[in-house]
């Protein structure tokens, strides 16, 4: 082998070792950046490991003390999920509906509650409950809040007899007053009728009279014990509608007979109210009564009616002198009267029964441009209370 053979693979192997050299080089130099990327990934991953576990943490507590809350809390949580199964009671849930509700259906256990007005109260288990509804978005599944309002019914019910109680204490006096009013004219008729020379056309004017005196007496005795007793709605399902209609049947009559028009405003749909249609219709006519005695020969009497949202509007309007300013805040006393024939009591009547039902009456007057009692009410429709029933 010749030098310059022996030189050139000495050139050779030179230039393979710096290349290798140069290599070797690049990646000391790649793994010493890929260990630099490894700290710093690793040192992110505990950073973003204790976020998580801060979170997690946080979370776990937040957990805990709705939990507690839940379990404290004296009014029921109950969770439905989108099949209408109970997943998850509060105790104070158990303690109102029964235990073990989990796993049952709410249709089921909603049949065991009894509507009661106003809406949304149901009596269950002999406690009366208020119920509210939240859906769940994501899950499709439903929220519901129960409350037990026993309590609070069973005072609003003890502050009404003791306002009752104390309201006829105060009118004691005029209730003697209006007593003995009719009760000294049927005697005086009564007299009269004992005189063995009476002519019979007189006996019977005075027998008359002393009957329509006495007759007097009853219904004033009969309002007393009304308004004593208080108003005691019933459960009865009462189209809105219909009850108007039975209201115009009755006044229509009795307008035309004293040459007064009646008129009629709105329409009630398929609203419906939950209570007693006895008291309620006594109540309405007794407003529409009221409105055709102020009325004269040519005046008019408007039943209106109007609905906003879940409370209905009963509107009765006379074209009469009005109510003067300083009778319209004791327009609803009882006894207090400006017809000489009135027990006063027709409209506390009216008023209690209103109240009874959770809502009002209220007058608007002026002066001789007639008078408009107001008479708003909690209201729903047929189909709220069978969407309520497959709901629950």
């Amino acid at each position: 082998m010749t030098d310059s053979s022996q030189l050139s693979k000495a050139e050779d192997l030179q230039r393979a070792f710096d290349v290798f050299n140069q290599v070797s080089h690049e990646l000391t130099q790649a793994y010493a950046g890929l260990q630099g990327r490894v700290q710093s990934l690793t040192d992110e991953l505990a950073v973003a490991n204790g976020e998580l576990r801060r979170q997690y943490e946080e979370k776990e507590a937040l957990s805990e003390r709705l939990g507690l809350l839940l379990n404290a809390l004296p009014a029921g949580v109950v969770v439905v999920d989108a099949a209408g199964v109970v997943n998850e009671a509060n105790p104070a849930a158990n303690a109102m509906l029964g235990d073990s509700l989990c796993g049952q259906q709410w249709q089921n256990l909603a049949l065991t509650m009894q509507a009661a007005a106003p809406p949304d109260e149901f009596a269950v288990r002999g406690r009366r409950v208020s119920l509210a509804e939240s859906v769940l978005a994501s899950g499709g599944g439903r929220i519901i809040l129960i409350h037990d309002i026993t309590a609070a019914h069973e005072m609003k019910a003890s502050l009404e007899r003791n306002q009752r109680l104390a309201a006829m204490g105060e009118m004691a006096a005029s209730l003697a007053h209006q007593l003995r009013t009719p009760l000294a004219t049927a005697l005086l008729y009564s007299a009269n009728l004992a005189k063995p020379d009476l002519a019979d056309e007189a006996r019977t004017r005075f027998a008359e009279k002393a009957s329509e005196q006495l007759r007097r007496l009853e219904r004033l005795i009969q309002d007393v014990l009304l308004f004593a007793r208080g108003e005691h709605i019933g459960r009865e399902v009462i189209p809105v509608a219909a009850l108007l209609a039975d209201a115009a049947q009755t006044l229509e009559p009795l307008c035309a007979a004293r040459g007064v028009v009646f008129r009629r405003e709105g329409e009630a749909g398929d609203a419906i109210i939950v209570g007693g249609r006895k008291s309620l219709a006594g109540a309405l006519l007794n407003l529409l009564e009221n409105a055709l005695q102020v009325c004269e020969t040519g005046g008019a009497v408007t039943l209106a009616v109007a609905i906003a949202g879940k409370r209905i509007k009963l509107s009765v309007r006379d074209t009469g002198p009005g109510v003067p300013s300083e009778q319209q805040t004791r327009i609803f006393e009882p006894f207090f009267t400006t017809k000489g024939q009135g027990t006063g009591l027709g409209l506390a009547i009216a008023l209690g029964v209103a109240r009874a039902y959770g809502g009002s009456i209220d007058l608007f007057s002026r002066p001789g441009e007639g008078a408009e009692f107001v008479m708003e009410l909690p209201t729903g429709t047929t189909a709220d209370i069978q969407e309520r029933l497959e709901e629950r």
